[in-house]
């Protein structure tokens, strides 16, 4: 392939708008690698322009984001990257103003067609870029919440002509992307990104701003992971009163990551820590008698007889003990606790065991009672919806979801209110002595130290990579992978 330049192509003096539709910054991205595009000997393929071509980078002007030492063609997947970036953001037409990048979400019952249409486009257009997409995906069943990332230009002031859909880019898989774009000559152009995905483990940790749920959640967690760790720090932790600003935690977990960076997928939960309250509170995942369950670093089995907290982000208002009762007006005896939370979060089961009782029970409202071995119960009131299927003689395990926060009966406010009785006597959930959980022993317990070594390695590894304590907050979290 014959080598020519183009020395009237001032790539330097662009003024290129500041968006990106595709995840890539091409203005950030041109500016470091302008010397090697237009280095001594550089050839400038078409990409800029909509026609495929292949760049030639000399030794003169290294580009260490295309990682190339010396003169090489530059791969396909190279060049497909450059023209994305520069379709993405390519400058308006004569008479129009700049690209403006907006996002569209498929409303209920909305077509493909009407949601680009909110964007300003004709209907024309709308309909042709629909037609262009139907070559890629299906455009028919297209479910609400779809995100459409557009980018439109519109007349300048006082010039006549209509608003253009420059590009468009959707996600139509985990780690794959569907592109328009319109090049200089008018047309829309279809591509299609797809991203490797690679599985690693993670070791995401921060400080805690707010609640647990929101700072992991920031830090690369999702909901299901969360919930997961919520569940085994309640055997050990009240977070309405243990947690406090500023207290850490960390997770290590199995994850599915694309290239960029974006999880798309999480596994398995293998280790958590939180640190409040003054200590340190640790749980290993560990395979012991055919199933997963999670130990301290002693080799106990942290999964206590009954959970301290059978809700999820809840504060207590309200004791065990003598209180005055806000609607009745009198002082009399309370016999649980209660979690303030809002309508509809799930309870858990406390504890395994069978329903006993699910019945409406006057000033408790939607009542729940669950039997658990040696004569213990939990007691669950003022719910409002037991969880589907749910009925007396059901066995539950500890942790599940088996009713819904409500305001049913006497109370001022959504709450649950939460009993521990052992036979008749009802006692404090706080200070109930209940059965522990069992502790590993001989191979079993040779196996775990192996395991946990494994895993604390892992932890240590990460840490280099900070150089301060980050939080999961507005600071941002600390994320660090590495292969499986």
């Amino acid at each position: 392939m014959p080598s020519f330049k183009l020395p009237e192509l001032k790539l330097p003096e662009l003024n290129l708008p500041k968006f990106s539709l595709f995840g890539f910054g091409f203005p950030a991205f041109y500016q470091r690698n302008k010397q090697a595009l237009l280095g001594g000997g550089a050839v400038v393929g078409a990409a800029a322009v909509g026609i495929t071509a292949s760049l030639l980078i000399t030794p003169s002007a290294p580009n260490p984001a295309l990682k190339l030492s010396g003169p090489k063609e530059l791969t396909p997947a190279q060049v497909k990257l450059l023209e994305h970036q520069a379709f993405a953001d390519a400058e308006a037409r004569a008479g129009q103003t700049r690209p403006i990048s907006t996002t569209l979400t498929v409303r209920s019952g909305e077509t493909l067609q009407g949601a680009i249409q909110r964007a300003g486009v004709a209907a024309n257009e709308a309909k042709q870029a629909v037609d262009m997409l139907s070559k890629a995906i299906d455009v028919i069943h297209i479910k609400a919440g779809l995100v459409l990332q557009a980018a439109i230009t519109k007349p300048r002031p006082g010039r006549p002509g209509a608003v253009q859909l420059v590009g468009l880019a959707l996600k139509s898989g985990p780690a794959s992307t569907v592109t328009l774009s319109r090049t200089f000559d008018g047309a829309l152009r279809l591509r299609q990104l797809e991203e490797k995905i690679r599985a690693e483990t993670t070791v995401a940790q921060g400080d805690i701003h707010g609640s647990l749920y929101v700072a992991a959640l920031n830090a690369g967690a999702d909901s299901r992971l969360v919930g997961e760790a919520v569940k085994l720090f309640s055997h050990k932790l009240d977070f309405s009163r243990d947690i406090h600003p500023d207290d850490q935690f960390k997770l290590v977990f199995d994850r599915k990551v694309t290239e960029s960076g974006r999880t798309i997928e999480t596994g398995s939960l293998q280790y958590a820590e939180l640190a409040a309250k003054g200590q340190v509170t640790r749980f290993y995942r560990f395979s012991h008698d055919g199933r997963d369950q999670y130990f301290d670093e002693f080799g106990k089995n942290i999964k206590g007889f009954l959970l301290r907290t059978p809700v999820d982000a809840a504060r207590v208002t309200s004791g065990f003990g003598m209180r005055f009762h806000p609607v009745l007006g009198y002082t009399r005896m309370h016999q649980g606790i209660d979690f303030g939370a809002p309508t509809g979060t799930p309870v858990y089961a406390a504890g395994d065991g069978v329903v006993a009782e699910a019945r409406w029970a006057n000033g408790y409202g939607h009542w729940l009672k669950i039997k658990h071995s040696g004569g213990w119960a939990t007691g669950y009131g003022h719910l409002s919806a037991y969880a589907r299927g749910l009925r007396v003689g059901q066995h539950v395990a500890q942790g599940q979801v088996v009713a819904y926060v409500g305001m049913t009966g006497i109370a001022t406010g959504p709450h649950l209110h939460y009993e521990v009785m052992q036979g008749p006597k009802k006692m404090d959930p706080k200070g109930a002595k209940v059965p522990q959980g069992t502790v590993l022993g001989g191979r079993e317990l040779a196996r775990f130290k192996s395991e946990k070594a494994r895993i604390d390695a892992m932890i240590r590894k990460s840490a280099p990579a900070q150089t301060q304590a980050q939080t999961a907050s507005l600071r941002g979290p600390t994320v660090a992978g590495g292969g499986n």
